[in-house]
Parts: C-alpha cells; sequence; structure tokens
C-alpha cells in the first residue's frame, strides 16, 4: 500500500510540474501582437533578414514576428529547404530532444513542399542519421486562418499520415522573405495552438523527392 501511495505521489508531483513548466512556456510567449512591423522587430529590413538575424529575438520577440508577418504565396514553397529549432523558453530542451531523437530516424534537418493545386498540396521531413538521409513524416499543405490569431497561415497538417502524438502535430508557417520563413509548431499533448515552439525554414536545396 506505501508503495503504491508513493508511486502515485511521484506521478502526481510529476503532472504538477509538466503542467507548470507548460504554464510558464505559455507566459513566456508574451501577450497579443503589439503592431511593430516586421522590419521593427527583427532591427533589419526583412528583405535582405537571415536565420542569424531571427535567431537573435527572444520567444516573445519571435511570437510578435509571426504575428506581424504575412502568409506566403501558397506556389512560393516549392522544394526542399532546411529548416531547424529555435532554443527560446523554458521548453526549449525538450522541443529540441524530441524533434531531434523521437519526430523521426534521425536529426530533423529540413522540410519539403510541393504545391498540387492552388491552396492545397503535400510535404514531408528530412532527417540525417549518420549521413543516412530519411524522407518522411508526411504533411498536407494549405493556406487557411491561423489557430494563433486567425490570421492567414501556411500550414502543415500532419493528421492524415500519421500516428501516435505526431497525428495532433500542426505548424504553421510565415514568411519573413522568399527565403526565410518563421514557424510555429504544436501538439495536443503540449497543449496546442496556446503553446507553439518556433522554427525556422530557409535556403531552398533542392527539388521536391516524390
Amino acid at each position: 500500500m506505501n508503495i503504491v501511495m508513493t508511486v502515485a505521489a511521484v506521478f502526481g508531483a510529476l503532472i504538477v510540474i509538466q503542467l507548470t513548466v507548460t504554464l510558464v512556456n505559455v507566459l513566456q510567449k508574451g501577450g497579443a501582437y503589439r503592431g511593430g512591423t516586421v522590419d521593427e522587430i527583427l532591427g533589419v529590413k526583412a528583405s535582405s533578414a537571415s536565420a542569424a538575424d531571427v535567431e537573435k529575438l527572444s520567444k516573445r520577440e519571435m511570437m510578435q514576428l509571426f504575428y506581424a508577418a504575412p502568409a506566403p504565396d501558397f506556389a512560393m514553397l516549392n522544394g526542399e529547404y532546411q529548416a531547424k529549432t529555435l532554443p527560446v523558453g523554458i521548453q526549449a530542451f525538450s522541443v529540441d530532444l524530441f524533434t531531434h531523437h523521437f519526430f523521426g530516424p534521425g536529426r530533423w534537418e529540413g522540410k519539403a513542399f510541393l504545391p498540387e493545386r492552388a491552396d492545397r498540396g503535400r510535404g514531408y521531413n528530412i532527417f540525417n542519421k549518420n549521413g543516412n538521409i530519411s524522407r518522411t513524416r508526411k504533411m498536407d499543405t494549405f493556406i487557411g486562418p491561423s489557430t494563433i490569431d486567425d490570421r492567414p497561415s501556411f500550414h502543415l497538417d500532419y493528421r492524415p499520415h500519421n500516428g501516435g502524438v505526431v497525428r495532433s502535430m500542426h505548424d504553421e508557417l510565415r514568411m519573413i522573405n522568399p527565403d526565410l520563413f518563421l514557424g510555429m509548431g504544436y501538439m495536443g499533448i503540449g497543449g496546442g495552438s496556446i503553446n507553439p515552439a518556433p522554427f525556422l525554414v530557409f535556403g531552398k536545396k533542392g527539388k521536391f523527392v516524390p
């Protein structure tokens, strides 16, 4: 009986810790859009901005950048791109741990997109394990209202092609410039769209692989 109570107490404590960490992470994204332009938030012209310029921002500033940035034209994202997580917020370590060790077969390195119709397409993620490249974790893509702020976003929907916790994964992209896109990813297990994790898609690498 004591063992059962101890296990239950430990389990309960872990749940409380996880909920507390999630709440702190949500609070770190800051409040609603304050009205700054993409140039003002970045501190440089959006047209010449690089991944390094976005990486200098805090999580709160990255959220403001996402609010300010427009959705890309749907056909703009076509082919394979590099990608990286943005290690901001109290949950940054756990996000990186999941992304590079549990999301796919190896370290996550990119995304690919194929616009098949005017407003619908498909894509996949790119992983590298000891030099072996895998293209998997497929998703459907479309332009539609954001679940984060109701403005148009480029959506990546994992539900049709994946099971487990990845089934609840959803990404949204906004454009900084034609070579740089800011993403927000979220999962049901992490609280959904109230607790997004920022990432970058940048630098077109090559053609979409069927």
